[in-house]
C-alpha cells in the first residue's frame, strides 16, 4: 500500500519567478517556465543541494551550519495572496515582491499542507512540501518601494498565509497554467505522550 496517496485536489500554476541574486534583492523575476533540478530551480539563488542554516533552525544548529536545502522553492496560494493584499489595504499584491518562486490557485489552505506532501506537475516534476513558510519582514522593502506606506503591513497580514517551502524530489519543467496534483502522506496526526 502506498504511503503517499494521490488526492482529487489539483491546482494551477499562476506565477513562476526566480531570484537571481538575493543579496541584491528579494524580488523575483517572472518567468513562463523553469527547470526544477535536484539542486532547485535553475537560475534561482535560493537553490542548491545544501544551504547554511539560518534563524529558522537555531533550535537544531548553530547559524551557518551546512544543512540539506529544503527551502529551494517558496510557494504561495493565489487565494491566500489575495487575502494578504486585502488585509494590507491593497487591491492586489504582485507575488514577485514576496520573492515567490511559484503561485498556485485552487488548492485550499495551501499554507497548511502537511509536511512531506507532494505537488506533482503534469511534466512529472515533483516538489516535496517542507513546511509552512513563516511570515517575515524581508518582503517589506520591495513592497514599500512599489506601494509606499504599505511594506510594514505585510508581516501581520501574511501570518498563516505565507505559503510553504519545498524541495525537488523529481526533476522536470514547470510552466505557467500547468496543473499540479496534491499527494498526501497516510498517517494520523502526531500525539505527544503516546
Amino acid at each position: 500500500m502506498p504511503t503517499l496517496v494521490p488526492t482529487d485536489h489539483y491546482g494551477t500554476i499562476t506565477y513562476l519567478g526566480l531570484v537571481p541574486n538575493r543579496a541584491a534583492q528579494l524580488q523575483s523575476t517572472p518567468v513562463s517556465e523553469l527547470l526544477a533540478l535536484f539542486s532547485g530551480p535553475q537560475g534561482e539563488d535560493h537553490g542548491g543541494l545544501t544551504r547554511a542554516s539560518c534563524s529558522r533552525v537555531l533550535g537544531q544548529y548553530r547559524r551557518g551550519t551546512i544543512i540539506r536545502n529544503t527551502r529551494q522553492f517558496s510557494i504561495l496560494s493565489a487565494e491566500e495572496l489575495a487575502l494578504i493584499a486585502a488585509d494590507m489595504g491593497l487591491e492586489n499584491l504582485d507575488p514577485a515582491l514576496t520573492g515567490a518562486t511559484m503561485v498556485i490557485s485552487g488548492l485550499p489552505d495551501l499554507t497548511h499542507l502537511p509536511p512531506s506532501s507532494r505537488l506533482q506537475a503534469e511534466s512529472g516534476a515533483t516538489l516535496v512540501v517542507d513546511m509552512e513558510n513563516q511570515s517575515c519582514t524581508l518582503p517589506a522593502k520591495p513592497i514599500e518601494a512599489r506601494h509606499p506606506g504599505f511594506g510594514a503591513r505585510f508581516k501581520s497580514a501574511a501570518k498563516g498565509r505565507r505559503g510553504i517551502t519545498a524541495w525537488v524530489e523529481a526533476e522536470g519543467t514547470l510552466r505557467l497554467s500547468q496543473t499540479v496534483r496534491l499527494h498526501v502522506p497516510q498517517q494520523r496526526a502526531w500525539q505527544a505522550g503516546r
